[in-house]
């Protein structure tokens, strides 16, 4: 097998690092890799530009990248190659942070091996391979760029646009990017409202190279003034010199608008806290009451000049007064919320539960002045809570003992599979009885693919005379116990039925009929395929007869051809269990010395493809007819192949049933002629 060759990018400033880089993916198992090195983002996005690549390998640091925004960025401008991180820091929420901004994977530089190295490329590309097919670098960059729901910006030093997406014109209340770009051509007078702000943004940024949250009045296009927040990073040439701005704008008009009526609900607190339901107060470091609202009054029946300045020693019984201020001295020391649930009796005898929760106030420089607390009678809720818990553990006994029938059903599925087997052939019968597999007059091979635990496909092969095989094939509708049910049904009416054996319109008239008399009583119709062939090396002829299967496959080795075994007249016969007396005709063809005749269910092209496609019979013949010169076993694993190959999920989603025979020699009784095959359609 020729060895993978695989192209890789690696973004690396450090040198020597970079070199160790190449030296492992130089010492790749079966691969061939090609490397590419860029000493910095600007030059890795130019060479993804210019290059196509199966990976890139991309230090999450760089002179000229800001962190994680170097994914985001490098996925823009490349989205169909998939990116493996490299950093110095093992941080759990570092890596989803940069396998959220749309890497692969995330590896620690000090951890790496060859081995590793390269298991991490190949889940990367596989992983990226598996999403749907993207569409061009570019266009998916358009998309991603304008679809954010932030703005995203390049400007020049003296303030002129270069770059934004659909996002910042709406902030600005642009039609385009490119109305924007065109109304916009000096950002210090155009858009801040503030002079000197755009003085401001830029000595920072000389200062720091980059900004975060520099929150700024704005105009948009109408006039109106809203606030934005604006994230940005100073991009350099190699040689320090000042090249643009880049970054982010997100309105945040509304938080301002927020930000101010909070500072407005201040001022409402206590007409708030005096209208509510619950008891609120406050106490003191010395566990004095400083405030309490109204409820809470009511509660004690005493205004809140007899409240404020007392303790709880004089409200409560002192086991009581001494719960609550042992209560109090743990949120004080811990500073910590705490929370419970108490339960009271009152004096007419019923028990009330309250939830109690007491949290640290702070003073201006953090430290603790005192505490609030607030409670409120929750029996209702608590009772119900209760039966709740009752109920739920209730519920997991229940749970406990469907999972142990499940178990049981499971090994019953099991047995099912194993006795549905046992009654496929294990071997096929010769001809004549005297001959080996290797001189029999025909060969035969098989696949069988259930894709549950038991399915409702099942053949058969048998021998009705020294020189003819008899071959039954039969699809109950759907997969599952109930269709192996009705499988097996079949597969013991096609042994009562012998005496009708020798006619295949016959056997598939008497078998309808007598499937039919079992079904009715059941009230359920269950729709089956079937298509039953016997074939005679004497002269190689082939009888059969179709009810509602999909036309076995016929491929002539002498002429090299594909065809379909139609019903009598091409005329569709409907399956069996639909209608109980219906007559079934038989067919003829005849066979050459290597002809070939496939026969299967529609599990084996009914496969759903990449862009909801199917698969179809004109491409399974086709592929029938590339692999023609393959032993007839070799063949149908190829043609398995290549259907899985096609599916979306690579697999089947259908029971599939597939059997292949070959005429290998004629009896020496009689010469076989040949007819021409019919055309296939």
């Amino acid at each position: 097998m020729e060895a993978e060759h695989l192209c890789v990018l690696v973004v690396e400033h450090d040198d020597a690092f970079a070199r160790s880089l190449s030296g492992m993916l130089g010492r790749a198992p079966d691969a061939g890799v090609e490397i590419t090195v860029a000493r910095t983002l600007d030059a890795g996005l130019d060479c993804l530009a210019e290059t196509s690549f199966d990976a890139v390998i991309l230090e999450l640091f760089l002179p000229d990248g800001a962190g994680v925004a170097n994914v985001t960025l490098l996925q823009a401008i490349a989205p169909q190659v998939p990116v493996v991180v490299i950093g110095t820091v093992d941080h759990e929420g570092l890596a989803a942070e940069v396998v959220q901004a749309g890497a692969q994977d995330y590896l620690v530089k000090s951890q790496l091996s060859p081995r590793w190295l390269f298991r991490a490329l190949r889940y990367a590309m596989e992983r990226h391979q598996a999403n749907e097919a993207l569409v061009e670098a570019a266009t998916q960059f358009r998309g991603l760029f304008d679809h954010l729901t932030e703005g995203i910006f390049r400007t020049t030093p003296d303030g002129r646009y270069m770059m934004a997406n659909q996002a910042l014109a709406r902030i600005y209340g642009y039609a385009s990017p490119e109305a924007l770009m065109a109304g916009i051509t000096d950002i210090s007078t155009a858009l801040y409202v503030q002079p000197g702000r755009r003085e401001e943004f830029r000595r920072l940024m000389d200062e720091q190279d980059t900004i975060t949250r520099f929150e700024s009045p704005v105009f948009r296009r109408d006039g109106t003034v809203i606030w934005i927040a604006e994230n940005c990073r100073a991009v350099r040439d190699e040689t320090g010199r000042l090249l643009y701005y880049e970054g982010t704008v997100e309105d945040i008009t509304q938080r301002r608008a927020a930000e101010e009526k909070v500072r407005h609900s201040e001022a409402l607190y206590h007409s708030l806290v005096e209208t509510l339901p619950q008891n609120i107060f406050r106490k003191d470091l010395q566990g004095r009451f400083t405030f309490a609202n109204q409820q809470f009054c009511r509660t004690l029946n005493r205004d809140l000049a007899e409240i404020v300045g007392r303790t709880d020693a004089d409200f409560f019984p002192p086991d009581l007064a001494a719960k609550y201020q042992q209560d109090d001295a743990r949120v004080l020391a811990s500073g910590q919320k705490y929370e419970t649930i108490e339960h009271h009796r009152l004096p007419d005898g019923r028990l009330i539960y309250v939830q109690v929760v007491k949290t640290p106030l702070r003073g201006a420089y953090s430290q603790i002045s005192g505490l609030q607390g607030i409670f409120w009678d929750i029996t209702e809720q608590y009772l119900a809570e209760e039966r709740l818990r009752q109920a739920h553990d209730e519920l997991a006994r229940n749970r406990e003992a469907l999972h142990a029938k499940n178990v049981q059903m499971e090994d019953d599925l099991k047995m099912a599979r194993e006795i549905q087997l046992t009654i496929l052939p294990q071997q096929y019968p010769v001809f004549p009885p005297d001959a080996t597999p290797e001189t029999s007059l025909f060969h035969f091979t098989h696949r069988y693919l259930p894709t549950g635990a038991v399915g409702g496909d099942f053949f058969n092969v048998t021998a009705l005379s020294p020189t003819q095989a008899a071959i039954f094939l039969c699809d109950v509708a759907g997969h599952g116990v109930r269709s192996a049910l009705i499988a097996a049904m079949i597969r013991a009416l096609v042994e009562e039925l012998h005496p009708w054996a020798d006619d295949p319109g016959a056997f598939m008239t008497k078998l309808n009929e007598e499937l039919g008399n079992i079904l009715k009583h059941t009230g359920t119709p269950v729709m089956t395929t079937a298509v039953y062939l016997i074939a005679d090396a004497t002269d190689g002829t082939l009888r059969y007869t179709n009810a509602g299967h999909p036309k076995p496959v016929w491929l002539s080795a002498k002429q090299n051809t594909v065809a379909w075994l139609h019903s009598p007249n091409k005329q569709a016969q409907p399956p069996l269990g639909i209608f109980e007396k219906n007559t079934y005709q038989t067919a003829a063809v005849t066979l050459a010395l290597r002809d070939r005749v496939l026969l299967y269910t529609d599990g084996l092209y009914e496969v759903e493809g990449a862009n909801e496609q199917w698969y179809s019979q004109a491409l399974l013949a086709a592929a029938i007819h590339k692999n023609a010169q393959q032993p007839l076993p070799q063949m149908l694993d190829t043609v398995l192949d290549e259907v899985r190959a096609f599916a979306v999920e690579h697999a089947f989603t259908d029971d599939v049933c597939l059997i292949g025979f070959e005429l290998a020699r004629h009896h020496p009784r009689k010469k076989a002629r040949t007819h021409p095959p019919q055309t296939a359609g």
